[in-house]
């Protein structure tokens, strides 16, 4: 539960800062990474992160500068990791701009339920960090390095001098 619009924006933060470390190892080759034939690849759950990030928040009145909710992932890493930034940026923009710590107990309506609006920051942040640990998978999957998330990644353990653990 958020109390208060900065105590979202300062986890906000820390929890883009780890996607954006994340989108940076794709390459172009490994948005197709699939662990099926059926399943979703690298590129669409990358993508799904950005576009939440405008289809979620614009449903409580606000207008996050995303790309639409329906668009197809991009073939390009870079074009996903730009477009994220981008809707990152405007979703701090307006919700410090428009809400007060006052609005965060107030329903809206999400999915044909009621929600509180701090449930809603609490929802997006979950649902990234749902979507980025499928990618990790992914990624070792498509030989990419993973970046640590809430402390180091295999690949990171010698950094701290240690063997990595098994």
């Amino acid at each position: 539960m958020y109390y208060k619009i900065n105590d979202f924006l300062n986890e906000w933060k820390r929890e883009t800062e780890t996607t954006a470390k994340i989108f940076a190892n794709l390459t172009d080759k490994s948005l197709n990474q699939k662990v099926t034939p059926d399943g979703r690849s690298l590129g669409f759950l990358a993508w799904h992160i950005t576009i939440t990030l405008g289809e979620m928040i614009n449903k409580s009145g606000l207008h996050v500068e995303a790309p639409d909710e329906h668009s197809d992932p991009p073939a390009a890493a870079k074009e996903i990791q730009d477009a994220y930034a981008r809707g990152s940026a405007s979703l701090v923009k307006e919700i410090s701009e428009n809400w007060t710590d006052e609005m965060l107990n107030d329903d809206i309506d999400m999915y044909g339920e009621k929600w509180k609006r701090w449930l809603l920051c609490h929802a997006l942040i979950k649902h990234e960090i749902h979507h980025r640990a499928q990618m990790t998978v992914l990624m070792r999957q498509a030989g990419l390095k993973v970046p640590g998330a809430y402390g180091p990644s295999r690949e990171e353990w010698t950094a701290y001098g240690m063997e990595p653990q098994r």
